[in-house]
């Protein structure tokens, strides 16, 4: 039998004009709901040794604060999506950035670390709302080649934010305490409310029914054979790429005994390569199939594994070196990733959303607790998640992608197969 392969020339929906966000306005919007997990962690990161030496605890203590975080978004994002079907995309964002906003406000008055986990658990069911309604949102609005072009732009202008956030959290760390971390957070969700208010909600059709039968689509959508063989596929390399964030600091304040500001300006270069990934797609995109693009990155993610294992743990920019290959390629096929995924489906894209963000949370939650472990030299130990972990994506994916229930879309301009 021979794959299933869509024909889509279309380019943009009859959306409603965003009357207070203007349509550039809207894009960066929806990039800043993108971008509230990076917002959410990484200008965090620079202050967790300190925070062990504040609260004198240790550091697997301490990284509870930013483990909880990951999963407890993950589980919040499972209902804010189907949520967000039934009762459109407007008025979830108020509920949930509201949470957000608030829980934030609590976290700067935190007196010991259990309730700072505690409020970032509450934090990160706020933050859950933000990131699994921006995709529907996409859905929504745009389609065709429109929405993977749209997919790059918000998603290379979310990696805006891991780029300033370290910098920011050092800046603020010469200046006052930790607890001016979430004093700028607490002002991102107050920003975030206000576009929300000035947001037109984006829903055509509502689901029907009980909350509980809304819920219940989640169910439907995880049936869907084609959609999550793909979800677990491209899910897995979260393993890897989220034990950095958890490792990150530890890495090059505590092992290579670095100063938080230079460990920011590290992470930071870092963080330009995801920015330009999706970029890069937009032109790789022009010449190629998406299916050789994606199997190329898995190939050099595993690359940059084994550089890891061998001389990554040498240097601080020889570290940073070998794990830039993975950082580009990895945030590359971001865009057909995530496109790919919601053209399996037909409606729920609410649904669809949570349990996408939900399985890259998840997974990227068991690399996180594995770094934290600490058994062997987490630079090592980060190489062996990208060089395995990258060669079972590899093959899962080359194998998912041929089989016939899959439905690829070529649009136009787009290079074919």
């Amino acid at each position: 039998m021979e794959e299933k392969v869509v024909i889509d020339n279309s380019e943009q929906k009859h959306e409603k004009k965003q009357k207070y966000l203007g349509d550039k306005g809207f894009v960066v919007f929806i990039a800043f709901l993108s971008a509230f997990i990076p917002l959410s962690t990484d200008v965090y990161l620079p202050a967790l040794p300190r925070m062990v030496e504040s609260f004198n605890t240790t550091a697997s203590m301490v990284n509870l604060t930013l483990i909880f975080f990951f999963v407890f978004y993950a589980i919040g994002t499972m209902f804010w999506g189907p949520l967000s079907d039934k009762y459109g995309r407007k008025p979830i964002l108020l509920v949930g950035l509201s949470i957000y906003t608030i829980a934030s406000i609590l976290c700067i008055f935190s007196s010991s670390v259990y309730q700072l986990i505690i409020y970032r658990i509450l934090q990160s069911i706020g933050c859950g709302a933000a990131t699994a309604v921006s995709t529907a949102i996409v859905k929504d609005v745009y389609a065709g080649r429109k929405r993977v072009s749209i997919l790059a732009i918000v998603q290379s202008m979310g990696m805006v934010s891991p780029i300033v956030s370290p910098v920011i959290g050092a800046l603020i760390l010469s200046a006052l305490s930790w607890r001016g971390v979430f004093v700028v957070l607490a002002v991102i969700g107050v920003l975030s409310l206000a576009g929300s208010l000035a947001m037109n909600e984006t829903i055509e059709e509502r689901t029907e029914g009980s909350i509980f039968k809304s819920i219940g689509r989640l169910g439907v959508v995880a049936k869907n054979k084609s959609f999550t063989s793909l979800l677990i596929t491209f899910s897995m390399m979260s393993i890897a790429s989220m034990s950095f964030i958890s490792a990150s600091s530890y890495i090059y304040v505590d092992g290579f005994k670095l100063s938080e500001r230079v460990y920011s300006y590290y992470f930071a270069i870092n963080a330009v390569f995801f920015l330009l990934g999706p970029l890069l797609y937009i032109r790789l995109s022009k010449h190629f199939h998406y299916k050789p693009i994606i199997t190329t990155s898995y190939i050099i993610m595993s690359i940059s594994g084994l550089l890891l294992i061998t001389v990554g743990f040498m240097k601080p920019w020889i570290f940073a070196l070998s794990l830039i290959p993975a950082s580009l390629f990895g945030s590359i096929i971001g865009p057909a990733r995530t496109n790919l995924m919601i053209e399996q489906l037909d409606g729920d894209t609410g649904a669809a959303s949570s349990l996408m963000s939900f399985a890259f949370t998840f997974f990227g939650s068991i690399g996180m607790l594995m770094i934290s472990t600490n058994f062997i030299n987490r630079i090592v130990l980060m190489g062996l998640m990208y060089l395995i972990i990258g060669l079972l994506s590899l093959a899962a994916w080359l194998t998912i992608s041929n089989k016939p229930y899959i439905k690829h879309v070529s649009y136009h301009g787009e290079a074919e197969d």
